[in-house]
């Protein structure tokens, strides 16, 4: 049996993993690399295998960082199932072709761009007839129920409590006489979380892939309704706006059920909240229709009070465009809800574009974000950002609320690996930074004793029986150096505007020496540049 790691391995994005057992081709998770330009120039590398060769896909939720290339793999050839929950089913149903939306519309922005400088078309990844195509292919499973897809192959899917029907897989291999089991925790989530139910208990298993997004840390411990009470109720009082990234699926749907408990009690004034993602709102739609994956207070919100939520929050749902600029216009303070959660694409570029320079302002993340990712930067303390080709000064109020995260932390992953009865041969620790993995994988050895390996892009673990072996690929899928480089361009980029707007405004400075000093600007920008082209920075080498 062999195990290759093709996505998430020393990284948070790009799910993938191809199980080679039994003569049979498995493929677990085809997610999109998202996150810094480097990390998605991933995207456009050929398949690691021949798509056609893939006897089926089994998928762990519909978030596009583990569904996002599927619509590429069946272009490509793919024509066997894909195997989902019945929610999962659903939600990739909206998120699949509204990502293959964004494909096509980059990619014509891009072109022309291209276009202009003399470069060959830029093609979509995949276009929203292919994503409708690959649905086709989509084989809903219920929970818990073990399910035989080959004659070497079962699975049984359970509650991984990430987001509505997220799963973990376990998954049963028949071959040279024995039988191996393996499971792959898909994105565990954070016990007691609202809405839907806590992650299932697996008993038993020879190996556990495992991911690691918060395996250094644990979520603080506070309350997080009056935490968003309160920079709702400050921002209010300055007369500002509170701009929320979040995904499109589960922490959307999350904030509003907080806005409603704190709005029934009394704890925030009666502001207009605009949910403004037509993904969001597709999907909120889909979490009603779902019942059977909701735990019993969701149930009482949902099917007791659906139309009280909607009237108690002054809940507005923006489709168009054009209704979605006129949030921009309002005179009065609200609540803006829009995806990307990491505020790198989508509608919430245009709310940033028009509320980050405001002091008055708020941005709220509330979920992880990647490396690269401008809700990384901002966290991190950046000044100024280039939104949509123009220059933001950040002047609003940035709030952190990690404890808003989907993801289990470092300690309910230790916990739920002591929920199995007996020891796993080893743990394979993926879908984390490395520091994060490197983290999560000291405290398993030490309070658990398990065997762990941190695996990297390209590497196959050998597997026979409870013992393995596994051939390093010796890949960097992104060097962490070209990352920086491309946030050093960034830096650059807005500090040489901001520094030839103080050229064109200096009435009595030298301006022998000030030219000067901007053609040695124009020639730092150049050399990074170009370190950052040779360093090769859209792909694994």
């Amino acid at each position: 049996m062999r195990l290759t790691f093709l996505g998430a391995s020393g990284m948070v994005t790009g799910s993938s993993y191809l199980l080679e057992a039994g003569g049979r081709k498995i493929l677990v998770d085809c997610g999109m690399f998202q996150g810094s330009k480097a990390t998605e120039a991933l995207n456009r590398r050929p398949f690691r295998f021949e798509p056609a060769a893939i006897d089926a896909v089994l998928l762990t939720h519909a978030h596009i960082d583990h569904s996002g290339l599927l619509p590429k793999l069946c272009k490509q050839g793919y024509k066997g199932n894909i195997y989902a929950t019945h929610a999962t089913t659903d939600l990739c149903r909206i998120m699949l072709p509204d990502s293959a939306h964004i494909q096509e519309f980059e990619a014509e922005i891009l072109g022309r761009k291209g276009r202009r400088a003399g470069k060959a078309p830029l093609e979509p990844l995949y276009t929203v007839d292919d994503a409708y195509t690959c649905l086709k292919n989509f084989a809903p499973l219920p929970y818990g129920k073990k399910i035989e897809i080959t004659p070497e192959v079962a699975v049984s899917f359970n509650d991984a409590g990430h987001i509505l029907g997220s799963s973990i897989i376990e998954i049963w291999i028949a071959e040279n006489g024995q039988t191996t089991k393996l499971v792959f925790s898909g994105d565990l989530g954070q016990p007691d979380q609202p809405l839907i139910k806590d992650p299932s208990p697996i008993e038993a298993a020879d190996y556990i892939v495992m991911e690691s997004t918060y395996g250094n840390r644990n979520h603080e411990q506070y309350d997080k309704g009056e935490a968003l009470a309160a920079i709702i109720n400050d921002t209010v009082a300055r007369g500002g706006n509170i701009v929320i990234p979040a995904f499109a699926v589960g922490r959307t749907q999350t904030i509003i059920y907080y806005l409603y408990k704190l709005l029934k009690a009394g704890k925030i004034p009666s502001i207009p909240v605009f949910i403004d993602s037509p993904l969001a709102i597709n999907a909120t739609d889909i979490f009603a229709h779902h019942p059977e994956d909701f735990d019993a207070e969701a149930h009482q919100m949902l099917y007791d009070s659906r139309e009280n939520i909607l009237k108690l929050l002054k809940l507005n749902f923006t489709r168009t465009p054009d209704e979605s600029k006129a949030i921009n216009f309002l005179k009065e303070p609200a609540v803006i809800i829009s995806a990307s959660g990491m505020a790198d694409a989508g509608r919430i570029l245009h709310h940033l574009k028009h509320n980050l320079w405001r002091p008055e302002s708020s941005v709220v993340l509330v979920g992880y974000q990647a490396e690269g990712s401008l809700g990384r930067r901002l966290i991190e303390g950046v000044k100024r950002v280039k939104i949509m080709g123009e220059e933001v000064g950040v002047r609003a109020k940035i709030h952190n609320l990690d404890g808003f995260s989907a993801h289990a932390d470092q300690d309910y992953l230790i916990k739920w690996l002591t929920m199995f009865t007996q020891p796993p041969a080893n743990v394979f620790i993926v879908h984390g930074e490395p520091e994060q993995s490197a983290a999560l994988a000291g405290v398993i050895n030490a309070k658990l004793g398990y065997s762990t390996y941190l695996p990297h892009f390209g590497d196959v673990a050998v597997i026979d029986g409870r013992s393995f072996t596994v051939e390093a690929s010796g890949l960097v899928l992104v060097d962490p150096a070209v990352i920086e480089l491309q946030e050093l361009l960034e830096q650059l980029d807005s500090e040489f505007m901001e520094f030839r707007k103080r050229l064109e405004t200096a009435s009595t400075a030298d301006p022998v020496k000030l030219s000067a000093m901007l053609r040695g600007a124009q020639k730092v920008r150049k050399f990074v540049r170009q370190t950052l082209e040779a360093a090769g920075g859209n792909g694994a080498k």
